[in-house]
C-alpha cells in the first residue's frame, strides 16, 4: 500500500519522464486548455507556454491553448467554461468529440495573492524541482494517472489548488461514468462552509477504503453546518487513523469526528459538455457570473432542487439575468447523475492567499514532506535559518552570503545583495535588493511597465496581512482602507498625497488598495524597489515621504501596462545564471 507521500512522488517521477517528450496516442490529455481573464493576459500564458515548451519543461505533442472570456461582464469560471467549450469545438470541429480535455481556470487577477498577478496563478513557482515546477506542471503531475483512465470528455480544475490522494494496489481512478464525476475528500465541518459538500447515496454502508465509487444524492455549495446535518451529509467514523488537518485545509480524519467530503475538481462525459455547450449557443449574452461548482453540480442528483437558484449569498455581484440563468441550467442538467470518487486518503491544499502561501512553503510540514518541497529551490543562496516550525524560503533566485531571510519569509525570483535583511512572514518577489532591511510581514513585489514605448518599473509594497479587494464607493470612506495596519487618510499625509479622484484608477465607486495609485514608477528595477520601501518606511515610522514629484501608478494599472516579454527576459538571465553556478560548482566537486 502506498503512503500519500509515496503515491506522490511516484506521480512527479512519472511526469518528469513525460517532460519534453512527445506523448504516445492515450498516455496523456489531447488537450490542456487554461482560461485567461482578458486578452492581455491570454497573451501573457500563450508567452509563458512558448518558453517552457521551448525549454522542453511540459511533455511534447499534446495542444495547450488559452481561452479568454469575452470583453464584458464578469462571467465566472462557469461561463468560462462554456465559453471554453465553444472555443474547443470552433478549433476541432466534431473531431473534439474524442478528446480528453484538461480545463484549468485561471482567469482573474489575484488580488489576494498579487505575485501571482502579472503572469498568472496558474504559473505560481514552486519550491520543487530543476527547472522550477510552476502550478501547471504539479497540476499535470497529480493528474499523471487520469487520462488513461478516462472517457472523452473534460476535467475541470482550478489553477491555486493542489489535490494530493493515495489509493490501493492495483486501484486508479477511473472517470468513465455517463454525466459529471467529482473527486471528494474527507473534511471537517468547518472547511465544508467554504467548499462544495455531497450528499451521498447509502452512506451508513461506506466501506472507508482509500478508493470509492459513490452515487451522490446532491450537491451543497458553501452550506451551513446545520444544513450539512439536515440534508445528512455528515459522516462519523472511528477507524482512521489520527491525523490533523494541514492549515484548515482537508486531509485524513481525526478518531470518532464528525466530518463531510468536500470537491475539488470534477470531470463531465463529452455528452453533458456537449449540451452545455448547445445551451451556451443558445443564450444571446452571458451577462452574469456562472459558478461552475454552484451551479453546475447543484443541479445534479436525484435530490436536486431549484431552491439553490434564489441563493445569491455566496454571488459576488447580483445581476437580474442570473436567477433566470441558474434556473434554465437547473433544468438542463436535471436528472444527470452525479458520481463521486470518494479518496479517504487524501488531501486538498489551497494557496490562493498570502497566507495560504506562507504557510505551505514555510511552516506546514506536511505538505512540505508529501510533495518533497525545498527550503531551497534551483537558487544561489547560503543556508536559510530554520526555527522549530517554521523555515526560510528561496525560490529561483540569486543571494548574496551576506544576507539574511529570516525563518517564515518565501523570496522568489529576485536577487538579493549583500547587508540586505528580509523580516520574518515577508513575501518578495521579482525584485532586486541591495543594503536594505525589509520589514517583518512586508509584500514587496516588481513588475516591468511599458507606457508610451518607454519601458520602466514599478514595485507595490504593502503588509501580506492588508486586503486589497476590501473596497469604499467615497472619498470620505477611504478612512476606512488601511496600508499596513494605518489609517489610509494618514499614509497619504505623510506621502504628500491628496485624496481625489485622480488618485484612483478604474471605477470611482471602486476605491481600494488595489487601484490606488501610490507606486512610483521609475527607469531601473532597483530604483523602483527602494522608492516603495522608502514610502513603506516612512508609514512605519510616520516621517515624511513625497511622492508628489514621482510618476504613479496602481495595481490595476500595472497589470495593464505590465511588459511580459521584460519580466521572462528577467527570469531568463537568473536561470541561466544559476545554472552556470551548478555547472561551475559540479566541476569543483568532481
Amino acid at each position: 500500500m502506498e503512503t500519500l507521500r509515496e503515491a506522490t512522488l511516484r506521480k512527479l517521477r512519472r511526469f518528469s519522464e513525460l517532460r519534453g517528450k512527445p506523448v504516445a496516442a492515450g498516455e496523456f490529455w489531447d488537450v490542456v486548455a487554461i482560461t485567461a481573464a482578458d486578452e492581455k493576459q491570454e497573451l501573457a500564458y500563450k508567452q509563458q507556454l512558448s518558453e517552457k515548451l521551448r525549454r522542453k519543461e511540459l511533455p511534447l505533442g499534446v495542444q495547450y491553448h488559452v481561452f479568454p472570456d469575452p470583453a464584458g461582464t464578469k462571467i465566472g469560471n462557469g461561463g468560462s467554461t462554456l465559453c471554453s467549450l465553444q472555443c474547443l469545438e470552433s478549433l476541432y470541429g466534431d473531431e473534439w468529440n474524442s478528446f480528453k480535455v484538461l480545463l484549468i481556470h485561471s482567469g482573474g487577477y489575484s488580488q489576494r495573492l498579487p505575485n501571482a498577478s502579472a503572469l498568472g496563478k496558474i504559473f505560481t513557482a514552486l519550491p520543487l524541482g530543476e527547472p522550477i515546477y510552476q502550478m501547471l506542471e504539479l497540476k499535470l503531475a497529480m493528474y499523471v494517472d487520469f487520462p488513461s483512465h478516462m472517457k472523452p470528455g473534460v476535467l475541470v480544475t482550478c489553477a491555486d489548488d493542489i489535490e494530493l490522494y493515495s489509493v490501493g494496489d492495483c486501484q486508479y481512478i477511473a472517470f468513465d461514468q455517463p454525466g459529471f464525476t467529482a473527486l471528494a475528500h474527507p473534511s471537517s465541518l468547518a472547511v465544508g462552509t467554504t467548499h462544495g459538500v455531497f450528499v451521498l447515496h447509502s452512506a451508513s454502508s461506506l466501506q472507508h477504503g482509500d478508493l470509492e465509487y459513490r452515487q451522490c444524492h446532491r450537491f451543497l455549495h458553501k452550506p451551513t453546518i446545520e444544513n450539512m446535518h439536515q440534508f445528512n451529509a455528515v459522516q462519523r467514523q472511528g477507524s482512521f487513523a489520527q491525523q490533523d488537518f494541514p492549515g484548515g485545509d482537508t486531509a485524513c480524519l481525526p478518531l470518532h469526528t464528525e466530518y463531510v467530503y468536500t470537491d475539488s475538481l470534477f470531470y463531465m462525459d463529452h455528452k453533458s459538455a456537449k449540451k452545455l455547450l448547445d445551451f451556451y449557443k443558445s443564450v444571446d449574452q452571458l451577462n452574469c457570473e456562472i459558478d461552475a461548482y454552484g451551479d453546475f453540480l447543484q443541479a445534479l442528483g436525484p435530490g436536486a432542487t431549484a431552491e439553490y437558484t434564489r441563493n445569491t449569498s455566496h454571488v459576488t455581484k447580483e445581476d437580474s439575468q442570473l436567477l433566470d440563468m441558474r434556473q434554465k441550467i437547473f433544468h438542463l442538467l436535471k436528472g444527470t447523475p452525479l458520481n463521486v470518487v470518494v479518496l479517504n486518503n487524501s488531501r486538498f491544499y489551497h494557496i490562493g492567499t498570502t497566507q495560504e502561501y506562507l504557510l505551505h512553503f514555510t511552516s506546514d510540514s506536511t505538505l512540505r514532506s508529501e510533495l518533497g518541497l525545498q527550503s531551497i529551490a534551483f537558487s544561489v543562496s547560503p543556508s536559510v535559518p530554520e526555527s522549530s516550525n517554521e523555515t526560510a524560503c528561496i525560490i529561483h533566485s540569486i543571494l548574496d552570503s551576506g544576507c539574511c531571510v529570516a525563518p517564515g519569509s518565501v523570496v522568489e525570483y529576485s536577487r538579493l545583495g549583500p547587508e540586505v535583511s528580509i523580516g520574518e512572514n515577508c513575501i518578495v518577489s521579482s525584485s532586486v535588493l541591495a543594503n536594505t532591511a525589509v520589514p517583518a510581514y512586508s509584500f514587496v513585489c516588481s513588475l516591468s511597465v511599458r507606457t508610451n514605448g518607454l519601458l520602466e518599473y514599478s514595485t507595490m509594497v504593502f503588509s501580506v496581512q492588508d486586503n486589497l479587494k476590501g473596497s469604499v464607493k467615497t472619498l470620505e470612506d477611504i478612512k476606512a482602507l488601511q496600508f499596513f495596519g494605518v489609517c489610509f487618510l494618514s499614509c497619504l499625509d505623510i506621502w504628500n498625497l491628496k485624496a481625489t479622484e485622480k488618485l484612483f484608477s478604474g471605477s470611482k465607486r471602486n476605491l481600494s488598495l488595489w487601484t490606488a495609485r501610490i507606486f512610483p514608477v521609475c527607469p531601473s528595477l532597483s530604483e523602483s524597489v527602494t522608492a516603495s520601501l522608502g514610502m513603506l518606511s516612512a508609514v512605519r515610522s510616520h516621517s515624511p515621504f513625497s511622492l508628489s514629484n514621482f510618476k504613479l501608478m496602481s495595481i490595476q494599472e500595472m497589470l495593464v501596462y505590465k511588459d511580459v516579454q521584460d519580466m521572462l527576459a528577467y527570469r531568463e538571465q537568473i536561470f541561466l545564471e544559476i545554472n552556470s553556478n551548478k555547472k561551475q560548482s559540479d566541476l569543483e566537486k568532481s
